[in-house]
């Protein structure tokens, strides 16, 4: 059989279902995968081989019984190190949390059992999660398997480098400004935001969450195709009394017309020539697949949207966050705390206010123009993935870093749904595209993806990373 950490989730999960391969077999293969090319990686950075095969050994006991094994029945994933999990610290990659240990888990840790999954280790996050890079004091820094002298996005990005490495199957990642889908971009895998109140949050040995993490921050997956992404939203959307936002709404809704609004350069973003081109070549793999695409030179607002959404995430104990960050001594949050402080600093009960308002007329304008073009087609940044740490190199260089990710700022203020497809590679950097849809319809995102997945070159683990 081939390398079994190389193959999707979907036909692992198969393959255990049918007794052809068996759980600890699949776990074996993750651990040694992991044990092969981690250590240059620094992706996972908490991992128990001894629980990892007394869980898949568990599932092969189940099935030997005759039982139902799940959905995900013994595919071997990651979760990140930001939410519970029994027995380990929910250090968002903080000393200050070290010691942090959960009692509980989390509803997506739950939903992901319950499914069957495997959990083979915790991946890592910059500090606090802040920044589009990946490392911390606590626990290191983390290579972008494709390639060391980039980012391997963030703040999942030990998610994203496990996957794109072959560590595990399916990655776990949250998403507040572009955490799942520029991670996915950065390491040329594919990663969904879903929509707010499809995936169930909560982590009860943190503080319970400000309004603007409740209503922009989301958990989703990262895989290698499509359709595994369709397998780990649909486990980890389980419901959960633990999360008041979370929804119950179908996974599939009612058929909508194939037309796509593509727009280069929203908001006046300063797209990039080799993203343009990547945006182009999707279009083209859409039109093959008998899809309506239409190109717009304007989208609902998202320059305006960054505001809002600033003002949420960091505005609502922004001083806070920054005693914290300086006692915590980390550079890369210190920084990207520094530059919001003309945002974020003097923020009141008034501007959390406005900003809830201007949230809700930016939804409805999205939401309105969603109506008659049902995806819309757009980069997920403005430039290649970055140069590893480009954020520290100064004001001119942090404020580029800033301007060049406006779609992944601005989008989580909607609630809406948005996938990052791996579309190919420039040279040694990974490239891909951004598609939106509406509230719940995750389904027409995930329907466009497999369309220009289909007719591109799948984004295959990385078999040797650079290190």
């Amino acid at each position: 059989m081939t390398d079994i950490w190389r193959l999707p989730a979907s036909r692992v999960a198969d393959l255990i279902r049918q007794r052809k391969l068996s759980a600890t077999e699949a776990a074996q293969a993750a651990l040694a995968r992991l044990d092969a090319v981690n250590p240059k990686l620094n992706a996972v950075v908490d991992c128990r081989p001894d629980d990892v095969l007394r869980r898949a050994g568990a599932i092969d006991a189940a099935l030997a019984r005759g039982e139902e094994a799940g959905a995900l029945a013994g595919v071997p994933v990651t979760v990140k190190v930001n939410i519970d999990q029994v027995g380990f610290a929910t250090t968002n990659g903080v000393t200050l949390q070290k010691d942090l240990v959960a009692s509980t888990n989390s509803p997506v840790v739950d939903s992901l059992l319950k499914a069957g999954a495997v959990i083979v280790g915790r991946t890592n996050t910059p500090a606090f999660s802040y920044r589009w890079f990946t490392g911390n004091k606590l626990h290191g820094t983390t290579l972008n398997p494709r390639d060391a002298a980039l980012t391997p996005g963030g703040s999942s990005g030990g998610a994203a480098s496990a996957v794109a490495a072959g560590i595990g199957h399916i990655g776990h990642g949250t998403d507040i400004a572009g955490s799942i889908r520029y991670p996915a971009y950065a390491c040329g895998v594919h990663g969904l935001r879903p929509t707010l109140g499809r995936i169930a949050a909560f982590n009860a040995a943190l503080p319970e969450r400000t309004i603007g993490g409740q209503i922009t921050a989301v958990s989703g997956p990262i895989a290698r195709t499509i359709h595994d992404l369709r397998l780990g939203l649909a486990a980890m959307a389980a419901p959960d009394a633990r999360d008041p936002w979370w929804c119950p709404a179908p996974l599939v809704g009612p058929a909508a017309p194939r037309i796509v609004a593509m727009c280069l350069r929203p908001d006046g973003l300063d797209t990039q020539p080799e993203v343009v081109k990547a945006l182009l070549d999707a279009v083209g793999r859409l039109r093959d697949a008998g899809w309506t695409v239409d190109e717009v030179d304007a989208l609902p607002p998202l320059r305006d949207a960054v505001e809002s959404q600033v003002t949420l995430w960091m505005g609502d104990g922004y001083e806070a966050m920054v005693k914290a960050a300086e006692r915590e001594g980390d550079a890369g949050a210190i920084t990207a705390l520094a530059g919001q402080a003309g945002v974020a600093r003097d923020i009141g009960a008034a501007q959390l206010s406005a900003a809830l308002v201007r949230r809700a007329t930016i939804t409805r304008q999205w939401q309105l123009f969603l109506e008659r073009y049902p995806v819309v087609l757009l980069p997920v940044c403005a430039e290649l993935p970055f140069a590893a740490n480009l954020d520290l190199q100064g004001t001119e260089a942090y404020a580029r870093v800033w301007k060049a990710q406006m779609t992944m700022i601005a989008l989580p203020l909607t609630g809406l749904p948005a996938l990052t497809v791996s579309t190919g590679m420039v040279g040694n950097s990974p490239v891909g595209v951004q598609l939106v849809a509406g509230r719940f319809r995750e389904d027409l995102c995930l329907a466009a993806g497999e369309a220009i997945e289909a007719r591109g070159v799948p984004p295959m683990p990385v078999v040797d990373p650079v290190g």
